[in-house]
């Protein structure tokens, strides 16, 4: 039966905020940090986790009864494998520009502690639905963090977004730290704290 505590909106809202995976429960930090110089970059890495995790999520579900306690996570793997090879392949044949500049990114996800996360925490245990429910909103928390991240990232280190100029160079010099490593690091660190003061604000004002 579905958990009585949340109704499935419940379960797709609270990955936007509260259980954050990025920002509140700190996993699939590599991929945040690694794709997020530019939005379109963020978007296609969010789009592929948010297909892997629904899809997986649902399959999990669905054998979640006939799977040995002994080879579940094994399982889990090889199911997670099958959905990110499928969206691999499908960014390689249709963004094949996208696909070069994720790099290794995008097979990575089958390793990405929020996908192998929610099928063990949830998926396992529920039925398809309420998981299908988690996982949209799981993976629709982690693209609006890699969205936000790419977008600061773009503007301040390249002075565009989406690849259109939004500071002229002669108003805006574009900071190129925002575009290495550290910029990512130091944008999600923001972040986190700006969306921890949120939290505490909402605690309070509930209280």
């Amino acid at each position: 039966m579905a958990p009585s505590h949340r109704t499935l909106a419940g379960e797709i809202t609270k990955g936007l905020l509260v259980e954050n995976p990025v920002a509140r429960l700190i996993l699939g930090i590599c991929s945040s940090l690694a794709v997020t110089n530019t939005v379109i970059n963020g978007l296609a890495m969010g789009l592929a986790v948010i297909f892997v995790t629904v899809a997986s999520s649902a399959l999990v579900s669905m054998v979640r009864k006939v799977v040995p306690g002994g080879v579940r996570i094994a399982t889990y793997i090889v199911i997670i494998s099958g959905f990110v090879t499928l969206a691999d392949l499908f960014l390689r044949a249709f963004f094949p520009d996208i696909s070069k500049t994720l790099g290794p990114y995008v097979p990575l996800i089958v390793v990405n502690c929020i996908i192998m996360a929610r099928a063990e925490v949830f998926a396992a245990k529920y039925p398809v639905v309420p998981s299908i429910a988690d996982a949209i909103g799981m993976g629709a928390g982690y693209t609006w963090v890699l969205l936000a991240i790419g977008a600061v990232r773009e503007i301040l280190g390249s002075g565009t977004i989406l690849g259109y100029t939004v500071l002229s160079e002669k108003v805006f010099t574009p900071w190129t730290v925002m575009v290495l490593p550290p910029g990512a690091f130091l944008t999600l660190g923001f972040l986190i704290g700006l969306i921890n003061y949120v939290t505490m604000r909402r605690a309070r004002k509930t209280r």
